[in-house]
């Protein structure tokens, strides 16, 4: 994947100066300058799994065969489309959780002069997508299709974001049945769903062909938020690009869902009690009693279960474009993918 990026940057930089150059819109100047600046820091930044993941599995489908310049093209142009989702709902999703850093830099919504401009921002970066989607897919046999995924994908996602917004208001009812719903709708669909349905609609498949297999994006997603989760508490900020902040947020996490299941009714009392503040003596109440329930033991355990199991599902399912998913997963075993 290394030698895909600089090629996938490029087509970063096309895209970026049509959004610029857009007719449709006069821009100022400084308004003009405003969306470059807010683009270059919020779309580019990550590890671009999401977008790359579209090259590979079309590259897959297409039997190994080389991919014609357009297809290549095309291929890149849909993963920046994810990317630009992507950054919309970081930008969104930072001020809901009044988050301070992301990607190892200031939410953007905490940089000077931009507060909650930022909002205005968020729905820029979503209304670009249909803009590229115009530009590039109109008048392909596919193009509606397109549309209706990606709406359809950001829909379940923002459904997602609703059940764990709204989930630490009643903290009792944390579960994993609640959880994996929260992780499916909210990360598992665009993450790796989406990518792939992108891949599949560009080679000519119809989706409804493949809903059998949307339970393996889902395993994917819970693998990946689950690590999510875990470095939000033990990872070092140095290294996720963030400040984790699951504890005093009160989220829905894996960590605080398996506490509950571990802990005797003086723990769970304990956790009631401090969980969700935003303190720095309940926090360190929260991850002592992590401690005690050994809940890093508990993820080790988990974590090299899961994978193995996906490994198996992975390489060995039958569609290639499933199959291409591989070496990203390989490679995001080390740390989440970045959100």
């Amino acid at each position: 994947m290394s030698d895909l990026k600089p090629k996938f940057m490029e087509v970063y930089s096309m895209l970026k100066s049509e959004i610029l150059q857009d007719p449709a819109f006069e821009s100022t100047e400084a308004s003009r300058q405003w969306v470059e600046h807010m683009l270059d820091y919020n779309v580019p930044k990550g590890k671009l799994y999401r977008g790359m993941i579209v090259i590979l599995s079309y590259k897959a489908l297409k039997e190994g065969t080389e991919l014609s310049n357009e297809e290549f093209f095309l291929a890149c142009v849909l993963g920046w489309c994810i990317e630009w989702l992507q950054a919309y709902l970081l930008v969104l999703d930072d001020i809901m959780d009044n988050s301070h850093v992301r990607r190892g830099q200031p939410c953007w919504f905490r940089q000077p002069k931009v507060g909650l401009i930022a909002i205005n921002d968020g729905i820029l970066l979503r209304n670009h997508v249909t803009r590229i989607l115009r530009n590039h897919f109109k008048g392909k046999p596919y193009y509606v299709d397109l549309l209706d995924l990606f709406n359809e994908v950001e829909f379940q996602t923002s459904s997602g974001e609703l059940i764990d917004l709204i989930s630490g208001l009643e903290r009792e009812n944390y579960s994993l049945p609640v959880y994996h719903r929260i992780v499916e709708y909210k990360s598992a669909y665009y993450s790796f769903y989406l990518p792939v349905a992108c891949a599949l609609l560009m080679a000519g498949e119809n989706l409804d062909k493949h809903v059998k297999e949307k339970g393996i994006f889902i395993e994917l997603g819970d693998y990946f938020q689950i690590q999510d989760d875990y470095l939000d508490c033990y990872g070092d900020p140095e290294v996720i690009g963030k400040v984790g902040t699951d504890i005093e947020d009160g989220k829905c996490s894996w960590l605080v869902v398996k506490a509950l299941e571990c802990a005797n009714e003086e723990q769970k009392k304990l956790l009631y009690e401090n969980y969700g503040k935003a303190d720095a003596e309940c926090v360190t109440k929260v991850k002592e009693l992590y401690k005690v329930l050994d809940l890093q033991g508990i993820y080790a355990e988990y974590e090299s279960k899961s994978f193995e199991k996906l490994a198996k599902s992975i390489k060995t399912h039958p569609s290639k474009a499933i199959q291409a998913l591989w070496p990203i997963c390989a490679k995001g075993r080390s740390m989440a993918v970045k959100r």
